[in-house]
C-alpha cells in the first residue's frame, strides 16, 4: 500500500515514481518521514510541519446523517481560494470513513478540481463540512470494502448505473473525505 504525503498518494516502492514527481513539483521535495511522524490509515501525519488545514474526525452523528443521505454536494477549492460550483455525487461510508468516486475517473471535471488544493466543502444530510480530499489507491484493500458499500447503499438502482462507480476508472478516482478542524 502507498502512503499519503501532504494529500498526495506516494508509492512505497520508489521515491522516483510519477506520484513522487508530482509531489516534488507541488512541494519542492518529499518530506522525510521520521519516528515523530505518525502513520494513520495509510496517511502520514507530519509532526510539527505545516501541511494545510488540521484534520479532525467525523462525529457519529455526522457519519450517520451523511451515510443516510442519497447524495452529497461537493465543492472543491480553486487555486485562488474560492469554491467551485457544487456537483452532486454519491457517497459511501466504511466504518468511520467517507468515500466518493468520480464515474469519469481521474479526468472527471469535479475530480480534477479536487486535485488543485486537495480541500473543499461537502453538504449532505443537513451537514456542511470543510474537508480534505485524500486519494485512495485502487489496489488498496479498502477499495473492495468501498465497492461493497456502493453495492449495498445503491442496490435499488439498476446494476448498469451502480457499475459506473465500480469500474477500474472510477476506482482510480476514489477519495476519502477527511474533515478539517473548523
Amino acid at each position: 500500500m502507498g502512503r499519503q504525503l501532504l494529500g498526495i498518494a506516494v508509492s512505497d516502492q520508489c521515491r522516483d515514481s510519477d506520484q513522487a514527481a508530482i509531489a516534488r513539483q507541488q512541494f519542492g521535495s518529499l518530506p522525510d518521514v521520521s519516528e515523530e511522524d505518525r502513520v494513520l490509515d495509510g496517511r502520514v501525519a507530519l509532526s510539527g510541519r505545516s501541511r494545510g488545514p488540521a484534520m479532525s474526525e467525523w462525529t457519529s452523528d455526522e457519519l450517520s446523517k451523511i451515510e443516510t443521505a442519497d447524495e452529497l454536494k461537493i465543492e472543491s477549492v480553486r487555486g485562488d481560494g474560492t469554491l467551485r460550483k457544487p456537483v452532486t455525487i454519491w457517497v459511501v461510508r466504511d466504518g468511520d470513513h467517507l468515500y466518493v468516486r468520480s464515474i469519469n475517473g481521474r479526468n472527471g471535471g469535479w475530480f480534477r478540481g479536487t486535485q488543485t488544493r486537495h480541500e473543499g466543502r461537502i453538504r449532505a444530510g443537513g451537514i456542511a463540512k470543510d474537508v480534505s480530499f485524500v486519494s485512495i489507491s485502487p489496489s488498496d484493500e479498502a477499495a473492495e470494502k468501498i465497492d461493497a458499500a456502493y453495492r449495498a447503499k445503491y442496490r435499488r438502482y439498476p446494476a448498469s448505473i451502480v457499475n459506473t462507480v465500480l469500474s477500474a476508472e472510477a476506482r482510480a478516482a476514489t477519495l476519502e473525505l477527511v474533515p478539517n478542524d473548523q
